[in-house]
């Protein structure tokens, strides 16, 4: 695999650091299905770029994260044209990344990469959750005849047998969803937005703990007064102090074994919404190793 050169990369790491790498970051800017506002192809470059802008020492932690994380950047490259070819070239990435022991974390483009980015890990481990940020379930079985969809990510990472997901921050999905839903409680754990105030994270640690976990993170989860820039953005969502303590949490009690944030669309000349999103990257690989099982 070709990388860039470490000041071109994720965070934008002085030259002269010289590390062992243990997260490969993969710009895959994957757009075949959005169904309202476009512009998730242009994510994954102004991630990258908002990224060395981040302030590489993390006051919570005490620490330059990087230093003990390694971190490389795939160079960009053509993605394929067709959309299961495409989720397939992403499965081959991420498994060549974990026969090398390390940890892919995938920029998006659209919610669509999931079913491709864990295709790998679901054959990997005897039993994989979800930790799933979203405004919406994403549980269709297909959207405008596509049943690799968007709308329907997570309905195809259930396809695997061996995976449940737990998500944060719905509050958008179709009768047919929730009918799914109901008759799948077993394998669907959902935290509703309109009961932030009142969820209860012990839980968690029946959910997660000593489990091996894959963070799948849609930006539209975040309320749409902060990240407008995204393709259906929604009111009601979650904030930067809502969403740290889940992501702590879970990367306490479990192993956090890869990732991947999507649905950012760009919006030219407002590069709040790219640094938000390049913050929430460098925090969650922070979390993942400063607990690493």
């Amino acid at each position: 695999m070709n990388y860039l050169n470490q000041k071109k990369g994720f965070l934008g790491v002085d030259v002269n650091h010289k590390f062992k790498s243990k997260v490969v970051v993969v710009p895959f800017g994957l757009e075949k299905t959005v169904s309202y506002g476009s512009g998730t192809k242009n994510g994954p470059k102004e991630i990258i770029k908002a990224s060395h802008q981040v302030e590489l020492f993390d006051e919570e932690l005490n620490k330059e994260p990087y230093k003990e994380i390694g971190i490389q950047t795939l160079k960009p490259f053509k993605i394929k044209s067709k959309l299961k070819e495409a989720l397939n070239q992403l499965s081959g990435i991420n498994e060549k990344i974990l026969s090398e022991k390390k940890f892919p974390l995938v920029l998006g483009g659209e919610h669509s990469i999931t079913p491709g980015s864990i295709k790998p890990f679901a054959k990997k481990y005897k039993e994989l959750i979800i930790l799933h940020f979203d405004a919406h379930a994403d549980l269709r079985e297909s959207y405008q005849g596509e049943k690799f969809s968007h709308a329907s990510a997570i309905k195809r990472c259930l396809d695997f047998k061996n995976l449940k997901v737990v998500s944060f921050g719905i509050r958008n999905l179709s009768k047919s969803e929730m009918d799914f839903y109901n008759i799948n409680k077993n394998r669907i754990e959902i935290f509703w937005a309109r009961d932030k105030k009142k969820w209860d994270l012990k839980k968690l640690n029946n959910l997660f703990k000593n489990k091996q976990v894959y963070i799948t993170f849609d930006v539209d989860s975040f309320d749409s007064s902060i990240m407008p820039a995204t393709g259906t953005p929604e009111p009601g969502g979650l904030f930067w102090d809502e969403i740290l303590p889940i992501l702590r949490r879970v990367c306490q009690i479990s192993n956090i074994v890869g990732a991947d944030i999507n649905e950012l669309a760009p919006i030219k000349k407002f590069n709040s919404y790219n640094f938000l999103v390049a913050k929430l990257a460098y925090k969650i690989l922070s979390y993942s190793f400063e607990f690493k099982r």
